[in-house]
């Protein structure tokens, strides 16, 4: 089992700049030094996260701590929660080539598998399973403590950069 005080360290593959493009913060103090911050860009997930993304030697990782605001009336993190930073994943994941992804989800899977807790470390991981010029199809998974807590799909329409 993980120690909940401390994010997860994960070996951070170099390259030039950010894990890919887009506008990212590096954490440089606190819980998720060496990590990096998507802000400023959805108030929504602003208000729901942090939510964090870095690059390590198995790929994109994304992460989150939820908190007690985050919790629904049986205790557990909010299904709507998780499947928020399901949704952010599911753009890091699919930006995984080096590029940002502009657009927007045209659907998203979830299967909830289990309950997690506020405070538990949430990661992300998964795939860009395809798509072309418009479209991508990205796949992945949440844990926490390494168990499954919510497996997700979906796909993005792409808009021009801007």
């Amino acid at each position: 089992m993980t120690d909940p005080s401390v994010a997860p360290t994960p070996v951070i593959v170099p390259l030039p700049g950010a894990p890919f493009a887009g506008n990212l913060t590096l954490i440089e103090t606190g819980e998720w030094t060496g990590w990096y911050q998507w802000e400023g860009t959805d108030p929504f997930e602003d208000a729901t996260g942090p939510f964090y993304v870095t690059r390590d030697h198995a790929g994109i990782v994304c992460g989150f701590r939820p908190a007690a605001h985050n919790r629904n009336g049986h205790g557990n993190v909010h299904g709507g929660c998780l499947m928020t930073f399901a949704d952010f994943s599911l753009f890091m994941l699919g930006a995984s080539h080096g590029e940002e992804v502009n657009g927007v989800t045209v659907t998203m899977n979830c299967e909830f598998l289990a309950p997690a807790l506020a405070g538990q470390m949430l990661i992300a991981r998964g795939e860009r399973t395809g798509g072309g010029r418009s479209l991508m199809f990205v796949r992945g998974m949440i844990t926490a403590d390494d168990h499954p807590v919510l497996n997700f799909s979906g796909a993005i329409k792409r808009f021009a950069q801007r």
